[in-house]
């Protein structure tokens, strides 16, 4: 998601077909903003052209329009959203502010019917609500990446401590090599000048000497010929050895997933796929329930049915809405006959309104968690499959490498044998020339053949030991850089795997200092705190029971005398609980860094609230939102402060 723009301009707004809107075009202005006008001046539609054009998907089409558009200008950019009516569906389309307006419909668009505003007097779970922008799933997904990661690191760093524990030892014997060099090549030199003399007395044998020089020559060529291929051929052995050993720790480790009974992720997608479907039936039965619920709360407030009016047709904004009351409060014309029922009839009729909603959330709940797990469950099974397929083409891998292993061995142990004969070949004839009268120049060719052989091997061993030390020298580089790495995951790790608590913990103090001081500020009477408390409940999460986190909200009141006592949210007045509510959001838009992915936040159906305490309540938010649109009655307008930039056509 993309970081919101600083707002230092006007922000130009054109909306058409929008709720109530024919047609409008209104500049808003870094700061407060307030929409001010009598009831049904299009206020409420206004702040969805804005929702509309910033991403969110809830705002609807003017009745009698099948399309609609919004364009919002914001310094040099611009966003349009297209609205269409198709199948008695509305279809969003355009280039939006915001790709995901979750957390904007969440926290920002604080309109009368906004989830986080009207989850504390509809007793909602809170927990789930605070939290429900932030994918656990991929956190656990990311946790795991990374363990994987720092036990390859791990499995790294150990092998380099291995390795570096070789060095000292390493370069020990390059200081022995070079000592044993320099007393072979000093005991060369010595034959060398005995052969010098022994010349001297057989230069009429010149010939015969120069055919014993060519047989040490070719027998000094054929032995370190026969040492390569018995290095290549040990080489190749080991090698075939450590692939026979893998080949055996694979097909143990293969023959363990053939020992799980796992069920099929075809059915177990058809499991999941049947349950989503049951959630998306309970989402719109919710979303109905809600809907009726929300219906009848507005009409039992008003009082009833107005029997001149068509059925759900708005008040005039000049009307006296008592008008539409019975002489008798307890009676009311009931909205979905026209008869006059007892006012209690229809209040107990909502509550078990709002019991079957509470019964089908949890149900909803509890198809989720199935939901969760058979995915969680899936994904274990593809990945042991994904798992166990590696390990059979390792195996066919392993199995031609071997193959190609054993006739390199084959190759190499007839051309060894070949090349034995050949150094015996040669053998037999430098010991031919025992027999002649030089025997005693055979003999010192012989010693500084030897020799010769020697101090080359002792050279070829040096060039691998002083190999060997340069390829573990570079490893303290590479050991610097997994240290780091290795350090970065753990901080990484530590991040993720405290993330949900430190959310959960921000939100509980963001709501809790904030509500303090809107308390401080309002002073509602009798009212010592309201605050959020955080405890830890099992819950069944499929076959399993797990510890989740649940959040209690707390009413503390206080006496004349001045004792204190804990209420209930039930017992708040409709003024308490609304700004308890637009609180509760707050800290969510604040938790969630809700600023900094749209500059805007959005206020509506403030009513319940009196005029002195809304202006206190707009001054307070404004410090933490680029451009705050409120919507208010004239008479509530006037208790804010003129700098603000008041809109009052629409």
């Amino acid at each position: 998601m993309s970081v919101a723009e600083s707002i230092e301009t006007a922000v130009e707004i054109t909306a058409e077909n929008i709720g109530g809107i024919d047609h409008t075009e209104v500049a808003l202005e870094p700061g407060v903003n307030v929409l001010t006008g009598r009831n049904a001046t299009n206020r409420t539609s206004f702040l969805q052209a804005i929702m509309a054009a910033l991403g969110s998907e809830t705002p609807s089409l003017k009745g009698d329009a099948d399309e609609g558009h919004v364009e919002l200008t914001l310094d040099d950019d611009h966003y349009t959203r297209y609205l269409e009516r198709r199948n008695g569906q509305i279809i969003y389309d355009g280039d939006p502010y915001l790709a995901d307006p979750e957390l904007a419909d969440l926290f920002a668009f604080l309109l009368e019917s906004n989830e986080a505003r009207r989850a504390v007097s509809r007793g909602d779970d809170l927990r789930e609500l605070i939290m429900r922008p932030i994918d656990t799933d991929e956190i656990q997904q990311e946790i795991r990446a990374l363990e994987d990661e720092k036990r390859d690191l791990d499995s790294r760093l150990e092998q380099l401590d291995q390795l570096e524990g070789e060095l000292p030892d390493l370069e020990e014997r390059r200081v022995s090599i070079e000592s044993e060099i320099e007393d072979v090549e000093a005991e060369l030199e010595t034959v060398q000048a005995e052969l010098e003399e022994l010349d001297a007395d057989v230069e009429e044998s010149r010939t015969r000497k120069d055919e014993l020089e060519q047989t040490f020559s070719d027998l000094r060529s054929a032995r370190r010929e026969l040492e390569s291929i018995e290095y290549d051929l040990e080489t190749e052995r080991e090698s075939r050895d450590e692939l026979e050993r893998e080949r055996e720790r694979i097909s143990d480790e293969r023959e363990e997933f053939d020992d799980e009974d796992t069920e099929s992720p075809a059915r177990l997608e058809g499991r999941v796929q049947e349950l989503r479907e049951r959630k998306r039936s309970l989402d719109t039965t919710l979303s109905e329930l809600q809907s009726v619920i929300r219906f009848n709360e507005e009409r039992l407030e008003e009082g009833g049915l107005d029997l001149g009016d068509s059925f759900g047709s708005e008040t005039d904004a000049d009307g006296d809405v008592t008008d539409q009351l019975l002489e008798d409060g307890s009676e009311i014309v009931c909205w979905t006959c026209g008869s006059e029922v007892e006012r209690d009839r229809i209040e107990s009729t909502l509550e078990r309104l709002q019991s079957l909603h509470q019964d089908k959330l949890g149900e909803r709940n509890d198809l989720q968690e199935q939901i969760d797990e058979l995915s969680t469950q899936q994904k274990e099974i593809r990945q042991r499959e994904q798992q166990r397929d590696r390990l059979e083409n390792r195996l066919e891998s392993i199995d031609d490498e071997i193959d190609a292993r054993e006739d390199r061995i084959a190759d190499l142990e007839t051309t060894y044998d070949e090349q034995e004969e050949r150094v015996e070949e040669l053998e037999d004839e430098a010991e031919s020339f025992e027999s002649t009268d030089y025997s005693e120049v055979l003999e010192a060719h012989r010693d500084a053949n030897g020799l010769e052989i020697k101090i080359e091997q002792l050279e070829d061993e040096r060039e691998e030991v002083e190999n060997r030390i340069a390829e573990l020298e570079d490893t303290v580089d590479e050991r610097e850089e997994l240290e780091a790495r290795r350090e970065e995951i753990g901080d990484e790790l530590t991040d993720l795997r405290t993330r949900v608590d430190r959310i959960e913990k921000n939100a509980l103090d963001a709501f809790n200092d904030h509500m303090e001081s809107i308390l401080a500020i309002l002073e509602y009477a009798n009212i010592e705190r309201i605050w959020i408390e955080r405890r830890e409940k099992t819950v069944r999460e499929g076959r399993r029971k797990v510890d989740r986190s649940a959040f209690d909200l707390h009413v503390v009141r206080s006496t004349d005398e001045g004792t204190t006592y804990e209420d209930t949210i039930e017992h708040l007045s409709e003024s308490e609980r609304e700004v308890t509510g637009l609180v509760f959001a707050l800290a969510g838009y604040l938790v969630h860094d809700v600023h900094d992915v749209v500059p805007f936040m959005l206020l509506d159906s403030l009513e319940a609230i009196d005029s002195n305490r809304i202006a206190e309540l707009v001054e307070y938010f404004e410090q933490y939102v680029d451009c705050l649109v409120v919507a208010l009655l004239p008479e509530d307008a006037d208790a804010l402060a003129e700098s603000h930039n008041y809109v009052t056509e629409i």
